[in-house]
């Protein structure tokens, strides 16, 4: 039988197809409290009466900050034991990058729903910093196709960005976030008492990300954070809950509002002064943290902008000197290093940031603080300008630097 009119010649079949998400950020304090209800709603927004079966992944670094969070947990458990029902031990999970860095250590996390025989309607719960945030939201999303993921961030970094987003990553080929997914959580809980167990540099890294999205999207968040850099910067418990919660909505705005939540295109906002950070992590060795990286990239990529034209002097010293009194160091040795050829290794990462873009190049940066705008190149010379300048910001021999080639640089008021 001939099937050919059963359809138009050259008749085009695209379809659309739209799913609609949607996932609770809940703030609280205390989230293991025996009479707190953030986990119960979060489990049982859906089915309120069923028993719900979860698997729990918890950072190493917390597990020995709060040594007593897993006898909490499994209290907890007890004490709803209606409602919930935690399969095996907890899974004791690497921190930081080294989670991220071993790719056995994602098959692991996915031994580990196998053997406890997570279903599609069970639950993995990730307990931790972002590192572990992305690889049990990795592991959940490729495990039956997706199981339900409940992320509880444990650090001002997580909880102010990463642990709010859509992405699960893993580095490989020593090439960060090469491997991962888009599946967003089936719930995010914030809670307080997390923060208060971190050490000091923790806490500050994790303002990076903070003042990042208020440079781009809300120049009032950028005036309070500079009027609360004292409180800050002693990491005063309301004013590191105000700085959270805002950056939370602020990044979680951009994702559900921005137009492009799965990356499609090639423009990220969200990723202005990365292109630096994620060169720099690797440059160092992970001795400088994400958001560490990140705060070095937001100063060079707004001197960058300064020397381009795009933004007014004098703005570039304004986030140069709130980083530096929310207690950020912005000088590294890894920023003058070379290659054999003498070329700064820093700029490399412009064409792994091309790479992951899909082969076309989209920086953001600022035409004023709260206002981003993308450019599709940048000028290396210009880039060792902004470094030849935080070296004198910074107190730093220039000699280190490679030279600027006898071509003149543009002095602007600062």
């Amino acid at each position: 039988m001939q099937l050919a009119h059963w359809r138009h010649e050259n008749a085009e079949a695209e379809q659309t197809l739209q799913l609609a998400y949607s996932f609770p950020l809940i703030n609280t304090r205390d989230v293991f409290a025996p009479d707190n209800p953030a986990l119960l709603q979060a489990l049982c927004r859906r089915e309120p009466d069923k028993r719900q079966r979860l698997a729990i992944f918890l950072d190493s670094g917390v597990a020995q900050a709060m040594p007593e969070l897993c006898a909490r947990i499994q209290a907890y458990a007890q004490r709803h034991a209606q409602h919930m029902e935690i399969i095996g031990d907890i899974i004791i999970t690497p921190g930081g990058e080294a989670c991220k860095n071993d790719v056995q250590q994602l098959w692991r996390l996915l031994d580990a729903l196998a053997e406890r025989r997570i279903d599609r309607h069970s639950y993995a719960l990730a307990i931790g910093g972002g590192a572990v945030l992305d690889a049990v939201g990795l592991a959940a999303s490729l495990f039956h196709r997706g199981v339900r993921h409940i992320r509880l961030p444990a650090t001002v970094l997580a909880q102010a960005d990463s642990g709010v987003g859509v992405k699960n990553a893993i580095n490989w080929n020593g090439q960060k976030n090469l491997l991962g997914s888009f599946a967003p959580p089936w719930a995010v809980i914030n809670d307080s008492c997390f923060i208060d167990s971190l050490p000091p540099r923790e806490k500050r890294a994790g303002m990076a990300e903070a003042v990042k999205v208020a440079l781009i999207r809300d120049a009032l968040f950028f005036h309070w954070l500079e009027a609360q850099a004292a409180h800050l910067a002693r990491f005063e418990p309301c004013a590191m809950s105000a700085l959270i919660e805002r950056s939370a909505h602020l990044h979680l705005h951009q994702i559900t509002h921005g137009g492009d939540p799965f990356e499609h295109g090639s423009a990220r906002p969200l990723d202005y002064g990365h292109w630096i950070a994620h060169k720099l992590e690797r440059l160092s060795r992970h001795a400088l943290s994400h958001g560490e990286a990140v705060a070095l990239g937001l100063v060079l990529d707004a001197r960058y902008a300064v020397q381009c034209g795009l933004l007014a002097a004098g703005e570039e010293v304004r986030i140069w000197r709130l980083l530096r009194q929310l207690g950020f160091s912005l000088w590294h040795a890894q920023l003058a290093a070379c290659d054999a050829q003498g070329r700064l290794c820093l700029l490399q990462g412009l064409e792994e940031f091309r790479e992951h873009l899909g082969g076309s190049l989209c920086i953001t940066l600022l035409r004023g603080i709260g206002q981003a705008c993308e450019v599709d190149q940048i000028d290396a010379q210009q880039v060792l300008h902004a470094l030849h300048w935080l070296a004198r910001q910074e107190g730093q021999d220039e000699q280190a630097l490679p030279a600027l080639n006898g071509v003149a640089e543009r002095r602007l008021a600062s």
